[in-house]
């Protein structure tokens, strides 16, 4: 059973307050489970390693050791030094093949960042493979990530629709994963921080059984379960995430990391103001279309 877990930063002006759990599962038909992920304030990430490839869980877990420990506990990362563990993380990956046998992972995330501006704080989201980013508002579960995959290309062209590419024989294929190339490009999002603001983490193993509204419907089940409980819940929403995916078919697979953040204080944002909107470090991020 997956442990929820709460901590806060004290910042200038603000206290940023996490709630985290992760959770994963082999599935019923995978022998060992490649899937990795982390949850360690500000960082959050999930890696899977590629199916089929021999070193698949090696390379999610090297993927896991680079960033792990690389981040200041009580303190917002920088966009550079995330970029810069990113780049760390495929060097790892790509020794794993060094040998000959091919290894890959895909990486998805959030990150707590200061981005040095006169509105510091935001919720740097990042993407490589098919690992998803989702943002939760409480009625919306909105897809931040963008897949690097074979049939999300065709969806971009317009050669099939979205609902197609969930049984294409290619939707396993992935366009972009760590240990590749030499060098990756990650997809990167800057969320301004607000009062509160939720993060699902994914691997596919998740989205290969369950609908985005599906997952909806899991959430406010939850949501509503927790408002019944005087204690606190028996089960997370991520190992409950997990189960849904498992007694669906479990073919593949999964992992879930769910992030909730609070800003308190005088330099938290009023609720009014509450809004996913987008910013850019120019010349250092990737500025990609959310997809809905």
């Amino acid at each position: 059973m997956s442990a929820e877990v709460r901590t806060e930063f004290d910042l200038p002006g603000v206290t940023v307050r996490f709630r985290f759990a992760g959770h994963s599962d082999k599935g019923v038909v995978r022998r060992v489970n490649e899937d990795s992920f982390l949850t360690e304030a500000p960082l959050f990430l999930v890696a899977d390693g590629m199916g089929g490839h021999a070193l698949g869980d090696r390379a999610s877990q090297a993927t896991i050791a680079a960033f792990d420990g690389a981040f200041e506990p009580g303190m917002p990362a920088s966009a550079q030094h995330v970029l810069d563990t990113i780049r760390a993380a495929n060097d790892a990956v790509t020794a794993l093949s060094a040998d000959g046998a091919l290894s890959g992972t895909t990486l998805t995330g959030v990150a707590f960042v200061d981005v040095g501006s006169s509105e510091n704080y935001h919720w740097m989201a990042f993407n490589i493979g098919d690992s998803r980013t989702y943002s939760w508002d409480g009625r919306t579960l909105l897809q931040v990530s963008v897949d690097h995959s074979a049939v999300q290309e065709l969806v971009d062209l317009g050669q099939i629709t979205k609902l197609e590419a969930e049984r294409h024989p290619n939707r396993n294929v992935v366009t972009r994963a760590l240990g590749a190339e030499d060098s990756v490009d990650a997809d990167i999002w800057l969320l301004p921080a607000r009062q509160r603001q939720s993060f699902l983490l994914c691997s596919d193993g998740l989205t290969k059984e369950l609908s985005d509204d599906e997952i909806a419907r899991i959430i406010v089940f939850h949501d509503t379960e927790q408002l019944r409980e005087t204690d606190s819940l028996p089960m997370t929403l991520a190992e409950r995430l997990v189960n849904a995916a498992v007694a669906a078919g479990g073919s593949d697979n999964v992992t879930v990391v769910v992030v909730e953040s609070e800003l308190v204080g005088v330099g938290a944002p009023h609720s009014d103001d509450d809004t996913l909107e987008r910013g850019g470090l120019s010349g250092l991020l990737e500025d990609t279309r959310p997809r809905g």
